[in-house]
């Protein structure tokens, strides 16, 4: 049990001559709050996020752009503007663009402010006595001659003016949990925010990486096509001679038609890349102006921070968020303990009442009253249902809050195992693609020599390509995992101050 504030005490002190000595002192000593007290629930009891320790760098493949080696860093927090550690000045100036002219951010920035609002106006509501003022002036009549009484009937007008001050107790904390419900709904619209602005950053940057890599598809096909075209120039002069069939140019035109068919998809997605970054940057895609990114524009960080559990709970959004759902459910069944306890709501008057206008603030015309009433359930089996009901909520959240973790630290186990294997898988197609140069090169050679033919360097130009492209995929895939290792250690979200709701938990008498 605790101490009323002193507020209510000094407003109710002149009035105690008008209520019963034990309604006083159970109005100034009585208050508590019930229902239990919310504690963030633990840290994970890890301390690794994968099932066999990872070592502490990735392989490196020499001589390959974004082929370096990436250290794995124990670190409280990511950095807050995570998407400079790529240093990229067209893509720092996207990611600011995108945070300040997103509608999706703006909407989330509103339902934030809103919920402030609601609970301010809720605090208003309840944390304060209401005052009202009251002036009304009515015309009545009386029937003298129904009272016995001479004089038939008579009119007169009377006049009112007044103060009425209204105030519930909450001796039980009903108001009080429920302001904590709504500071918890407020910080949960807060780190719903934070993971709006995580995920707008995370789009924009993945999405220019996916661009950087289809430019350079693009230009390797198109550079594939040219030196087949020459080729196919070159045995159509053959032809002419002699020197071939005409087997070996149809095979060639062939091959040429395949290559250039690729080339519609990838402009397609790469479109598809540059409108999807106008609308996360708020511009409309038929005038946006996006700037044209390579792979060569990204530096790959040489280092990543990788946040040790216990601080990693604090750091996620979408974690943070689901503990403030749990905080909600946890204050909304206290409300439903507190609505089973007994409610004492007071009200007074102070004003004056007059037949003249000129009278009407007049000692005499002076009246006033006061009122006092408790309400104490007896039978109400809703009551009881709406408990239950508020205490399965709670456990839904409180299960909820558990599965976001796990599925946390499944994404973060996922992302890192990601990042060493990609690094890998880099090296052995850097590999794999001066394997197929130097093929190709020796049957170029050999051709000249006429010890092979166009359908060996048809095959040794396709291998070639093939690794050509899946090189520019795997450096762009190292990116977008560190982009994703960034987002899973809950980069850029970082809460300057302690939650709203963490001010409004109040309970000192846990009640199950």
């Amino acid at each position: 049990m605790r101490d009323c504030p002193a507020r209510f005490h000094s407003m109710w002190l002149p009035l105690r001559s008008a209520l019963p000595l034990g309604f006083v002192l159970l109005g100034l000593t009585g208050c508590a709050t019930v229902g239990p007290n919310f504690r963030s629930p633990e840290a994970p009891a890890v301390d690794r996020y994968t099932h066999a320790a990872l070592p502490d760098h990735t392989r490196a493949t020499l001589n390959m752009p974004q082929g370096g080696s990436q250290h794995y860093v124990a670190s409280k927090q990511a950095p807050v503007e995570w998407w400079q550690m790529f240093h990229n000045a067209s893509l720092n100036a996207l990611v600011a663009q995108g945070l300040s002219t997103s509608p999706t951010l703006a909407a989330a920035e509103a339902k934030f402010r809103q919920a402030q609002q609601t609970f301010a106006a809720q605090s208003g509501s309840t944390e304060l006595p209401q005052v009202n003022g009251k002036l009304s002036a009515q015309s009545q009549g009386i029937n003298n001659s129904a009272f016995g009484q001479a004089g038939g009937k008579r009119s007169f007008e009377l006049y009112n003016a007044g103060l009425t001050v209204s105030y519930n107790l909450d001796l039980f904390g009903a108001n009080r949990r429920a302001l904590e419900a709504l500071a918890a709904q407020t910080d949960y619209q807060h780190y719903e925010l934070n993971a709006a602005r995580l995920t707008l950053a995370g789009n924009i940057v993945i999405q220019a990486i996916t661009q950087a890599m289809l430019n350079e598809q693009i230009s390797t096909t198109q550079a594939i096509i040219r030196a087949q075209q020459d080729q196919l120039d070159l045995v159509r002069q053959r032809l002419k001679l002699g020197a071939t069939t005409r087997s070996d140019e149809l095979t060639l035109q062939t091959q040429i038609q395949q290559t250039r068919a690729t080339l519609p998809p990838l402009n397609t997605k790469r479109s598809q890349a540059n409108h999807l970054l106008a609308t996360l940057t708020g511009q409309m895609p038929g005038a946006a102006n996006i700037p044209q990114f390579t792979l060569a524009d990204f530096t790959l960080p040489a280092s990543v921070p990788v946040v040790v559990p216990s601080e990693w709970v604090r750091a996620r959004p979408d974690i943070q968020a689901s503990e403030a759902l749990l905080h909600a459910a946890t204050a909304q069944y206290g409300v439903a303990v507190a609505d089973l306890y007994p409610q004492i709501n007071l009200s007074g008057t102070l004003g004056s009442q007059s037949i003249s206008p000129q009278k009407l603030f007049t000692p005499d015309s002076l009246i006033w009253s006061l009122i006092s009433g408790l309400t104490q359930p007896i039978f109400n089996g809703g009551l009881k249902a709406g408990k239950d009901a508020a205490h399965e909520a709670l456990s839904a959240a409180a299960a909820n809050y558990q599965q976001t973790v796990l599925d946390g630290l499944r994404n973060v186990a996922d992302v890192l195992q990601a990042s060493a294997n990609d690094a890998d898988t880099l090296k052995a197609q850097a590999a794999a693609e001066q394997s197929a140069r130097e093929s190709l090169s020796l049957v170029e050679q050999q051709l000249k020599l006429g010890s092979a033919n166009y359908l060996q360097l048809l095959i040794a130009q396709q291998q070639t390509a093939q690794t050509r492209l899946l090189t520019l995929a795997a450096r762009a895939q190292r990116l977008t995992d560190t982009v994703a290792l960034y987002q899973a250690m809950g980069g850029g979200t970082q809460a300057a101050q302690a939650p709203m709701a963490q001010n409004k938990s109040t309970a000192q008498t846990p009640t199950p």
